[in-house]
């Protein structure tokens, strides 16, 4: 299984998460990740212990449109690139959220990848704007005094190498503009 493949398997896991509680080795059952298992047990645990704050930072960028609004598909997309930007340093932010839109493109409602894409671009810019949130790019997790590694949260074992260090910034992004962004 390839890359942009696990990623459309956790997104359909995600997908039926909604509707029935289900384990993932129990979605796994008819599935061979190959090499990529430890990345969808990495990332949809991930998501799942992080569901409530990746909703919180997207609904707090999606002005005038609830995030419960959004359409199933498009908010579990959402939820998949958020994570990936903000927790997992050995996916570089343009990958995440070219993915994130070739799953619009594939699976997502007819405005959603621009909606996607603006959403997406929002949060790794914020990132961006806190440089003093030191992350490592090696995978590795972020990188402490003298090089130490923090334990990871309790949920899921991950590392919050991107999360920015306080609140969003400028313009944000709206379903109805097409995910242009507006001035507030």
């Amino acid at each position: 299984m390839h890359r942009r493949q696990a990623r459309e398997f956790i997104l359909a896991a995600l997908y039926q998460r909604e509707f029935r509680d289900v384990s993932l080795p129990e979605l796994l059952a008819d599935q061979d990740p190959g090499d990529q298992l430890h990345y969808i047990e990495r990332v949809f645990s991930g998501i799942i212990a992080h569901r409530k704050e990746l909703d919180e930072k997207i609904g707090e960028r999606t002005i005038g449109w609830r995030f419960e609004r959004l359409a199933f598909i498009d908010r579990n997309i959402l939820r998949l690139g958020t994570y990936e930007l903000l927790y997992l340093p050995e996916v570089p932010p343009e990958v995440a959220i070219d993915e994130a839109v070739e799953l619009c493109k594939k699976f997502g409602t007819e405005k959603a990848q621009v909606f996607v894409n603006g959403i997406l671009d929002r949060i790794w810019k914020e990132t961006q704007a806190h440089p003093e949130a030191p992350f490592s790019d090696d995978g590795e997790g972020r990188a402490g005094a003298a090089g130490a590694q923090p334990d990871g949260c309790e949920d899921c074992g991950c590392l919050p190498e991107r999360l920015p260090l306080n609140g969003s910034i400028g313009a944000e992004t709206t379903p109805q503009d097409g995910g242009m962004e507006s001035d507030g």
